[in-house]
């Protein structure tokens, strides 16, 4: 997922040096929504390491 945000964000950049604001700006919000989806199953995935699987083993 993090890898798709990074691909975003790199044809977003590419594409506002070259001057298509339309396709920047929709790159960079299809970024910034892989990040935010990747840092919350990040977030769940570390709280349950934390509380419940450590209850399992």
């Amino acid at each position: 997922m993090i890898k798709w945000a990074l691909i975003f964000l790199v044809v977003g950049v590419i594409a506002a040096v070259l001057g298509f604001s339309g396709v920047a700006g929709t790159s960079f919000a299809i970024a910034k929504i892989l990040a935010f989806i990747a840092l919350a199953i990040f977030a769940v995935m570390l709280i349950l390491g934390v509380t419940v699987f450590r209850r399992v083993t």
